[in-house]
């Protein structure tokens, strides 16, 4: 009676495993994230150029030097330029992996940019006031589409920035929250870019 034969295992044969936990590609984020922002680059583009088309169709009511307060828009612009700075600091005590620092920094950045959007909705109390409401000309159309997008992304950075303070708070700058922290740098001083565009662009040249 011959004997059962028992299969034998394969010498040399490579079996693939799926890890649990796959390991991130190096600057994958970075990338994806860079392609996020140019996509928000064409979404500011085109509100850039319907205001350069509308801007200055204000149907017989007041223009952009009667309406627009430059005092008032220049030191919204310094608080934003200074959370654009306290982040910077921010992003070298994380380079020193100085979890307190990074934390203080980041709320400093955080109230900037809660002062930001407290006057920019001043504002624009003031101007719904004045009777410059979306409705009342194309240009204001135009206006409160492009500064109010902008004023959304910050106030969408402000949320993920407390919500990273407390990831780091309760996990520390681990690899993970140091690249969260690399991706709202780079959203956050894209807004600054931005606003510079609008401050320009939209009250510079509107009391002109």
């Amino acid at each position: 009676m011959s004997e059962l034969a028992h299969p034998q295992p394969v010498t040399g044969a490579v079996r693939a495993y799926h890890l649990a936990h796959e390991p991130h590609p190096e600057n994958g984020t970075a990338l994806g994230f860079w392609l996020y922002l140019m996509s928000d680059c064409l979404i500011f583009a085109a509100l850039f150029a319907t205001y350069g088309v509308l801007g200055r169709n204000y149907a017989g009511g007041p223009g952009g030097a009667e309406l627009f307060d430059l005092k008032l828009v220049a030191i919204n612009t310094a608080f934003l330029l200074l959370s654009s700075i306290t982040f910077g600091f921010a992003m070298l005590r994380k380079q020193l992996n100085d979890k307190s620092g990074t934390l203080i920094w980041l709320a400093v950045t955080g109230l900037f940019g809660l002062a930001f959007l407290g006057l920019e909705l001043y504002e624009f109390q003031h101007l719904i006031h004045a009777g410059a409401t979306p409705q009342s000309s194309a240009a204001m159309s135009a206006f409160f589409t492009l500064v109010g997008t902008h004023g959304l992304h910050v106030t969408f950075g402000c949320i993920w920035l407390v919500v990273l303070m407390i990831q780091i708070g309760q996990h520390g700058l681990t690899r993970e929250n140091k690249r969260r922290l690399m991706c709202l740098s780079m959203f956050w001083h894209f807004l600054d870019v931005v606003w510079i565009g609008v401050f320009t662009f939209v009250y510079l040249m509107g009391v002109l």
